[in-house]
């Protein structure tokens, strides 16, 4: 790691980046909005959970004792609504589509939170919330409704960065005349007849959406926390309402970072079920490999909108495959070199670059606000560099013994890799031949074709000559004629 970096964090409440500094010494505490349970998961969850699935990654490689807390809304309006069209009880549609959730993100290689608590397990902590918010002057009953009364907080609109003025101006809520202003918000929900409900000091009802996470963040991390994240159409109302109503039930700041990911588009379009664009992660895992859906979204900062597309993901399928055929490519090397075939050079200078150079360039990336775009180039390069030192030495029959400690060297860094990015757990040979099958219409790198005429050299040398043959005729549709001699394998491209 690079002794000299220091992690820094875009806080959406600042608007700027800062330094990471944990409330309590090596301890993280973080909390993640989770899904309303009334149907599949689609790509924008995949996109949010898997953020913070690489944030949360990231932080336990750092060495920090990190509490994760990520939720279940599990009594909403649309959950109600989907268990009447189905005539079955909202605990029934809540609970399906939770063990959903948990296969597409089991898929997807999400490693589990610390807690995953639900809200109609935490009712009772919801209630002492809004009792005591009523106590303090902020919030206030109306005929079995309680609402927040925004004008009670002073700080309210400062993590969306607008003022009262603005908001009431563009509000487009209901007028509810049992509301003492536009902007206050539920904080409990009487009753309707057929719907869930609890008992509570103001009769039978249920609690509303925002204060969900404010109980829950409460019970199991306590009142101040480190992180709290989730996607940028959450910014406003909901983390701007656990602010409202946390800050003036405990009189502590509520959280340090608040860091939210990007919106997703489809083909430049918003994600719609009217639009017939909706797509969800059992869809794409139908098609593609989860970590080829991991790679596809780390190719692009989180902060940053990402315009979804196949195209994309075919892109992100093949730039895998190169990592995969990096690992490939080496392991059959030093099969080679182990047997002599390939002689080793110790009298040579050998590389004055060092592979702390890309260790430390990976973290200084990920330490500069999560940026997986830039350690992904990083690895690149370094595969490229993998890549140009094998077949170096493959044309010439000899390896410098320094560029050979510089690959092993090298490979001990996919572990890292793997680890962070929850990607290259497979097996190199079969996730190639899976995912390349396919390629008649993809034009390949130079370090591609080499990675298959390497490919093809150990197939011959085991006398596979059916599945080197496959090799020469699929890189000949590609337009790729490659030439054997006592030299070894050269390729040209060629026309039609």
């Amino acid at each position: 790691m690079n002794k000299n970096s220091k992690l820094y964090i875009y806080n959406t409440a600042s608007s700027s980046k800062e330094l990471f500094k944990p409330i309590e010494g090596n301890r993280v505490l973080m909390y993640v909005c989770g899904i309303t349970a009334y149907d599949l998961s689609h790509i924008g969850h995949a996109r949010a959970y898997i953020t913070f699935d690489i944030i949360y990654r990231y932080l336990k490689r750092l060495g920090y004792d990190v509490v994760y807390v990520r939720n279940f809304t599990d009594i909403d309006d649309k959950i109600i609504k989907r268990a009447n069209e189905e005539n079955t009880t909202v605990s029934s549609i809540s609970e399906k589509y939770i063990c959903e959730y948990h296969k597409d993100m089991n898929a997807l290689s999400l490693l589990p939170p610390a807690y995953e608590p639900r809200a109609t397990e935490t009712v009772k902590e919801m209630i002492d919330l809004t009792k005591g918010l009523i106590n303090k002057g902020h919030a206030y009953e109306k005929n079995g409704d309680v609402f927040f009364r925004v004008n009670s907080y002073k700080g309210y609109g400062k993590l969306s960065h607008k003022n009262l003025g603005e908001l009431l101006a563009g509000a487009r809520i209901p007028l509810n005349e049992e509301k003492e202003n536009l902007l206050d918000f539920a904080l409990w929900k009487r009753s309707k007849p057929g719907e869930p409900s609890w008992d509570s000091p103001w009769g039978k009802g249920r609690p509303g959406w925002h204060i969900e996470c404010s109980a829950m963040s409460m019970k199991f991390l306590g009142e101040s926390i480190d992180i709290h994240g989730g996607g940028s159409d959450l910014i406003f109302p909901h983390h701007e309402n656990e602010i409202a109503q946390s800050e003036s039930y405990t009189g502590k700041k509520f959280v340090n970072y608040w860091i939210h990911n990007g919106f997703v588009n489809i083909n430049n379009e918003k994600m719609s079920k009217s639009l017939k664009n909706f797509i969800t992660v059992r869809d794409l895992l139908e098609k593609y490999n989860p970590e080829v859906i991991r790679l596809f979204f780390m190719f692009t900062h989180y902060r940053s909108f990402i315009d979804f597309s196949f195209e994309g993901l075919e892109s992100a399928k093949h730039s895998l495959a190169r990592l995969y055929q990096a690992i490939n490519l080496y392991k059959g090397f030093k099969d080679k070199v182990d047997k002599g075939g390939i002689k080793i050079n110790y009298l040579l200078n050998g590389e004055t670059e060092e592979i702390k150079d890309f260790n430390n360039d990976f973290y200084d990336a990920m330490n500069d606000d999560f940026n997986t775009s830039s350690a992904l180039s990083v690895i690149f390069n370094l595969v490229r560099k993998i890549n140009k030192i094998i077949n170096d030495s493959l044309l010439s029959g000899s390896i410098n013994h320094n560029d050979l400690n510089f690959l092993d060297k090298a490979l001990l860094l996919i572990p890292l890799v793997s680890d962070i990015f929850g990607i290259l757990k497979e097996n190199p040979e079969l996730f190639i031949e899976t995912n390349l099958k396919d390629t008649s219409k993809i034009s390949l790198t130079e370090e591609e074709i080499q990675a298959f005429i390497e490919k093809r050299n150990m197939l011959r040398q085991k006398r596979e000559y059916k599945s080197a043959d496959e090799i020469r005729n699929m890189l000949l549709k590609k337009g790729v004629l490659l030439e054997d001699s006592n030299y070894g394998t050269t390729f040209k491209t060629i026309n039609g």
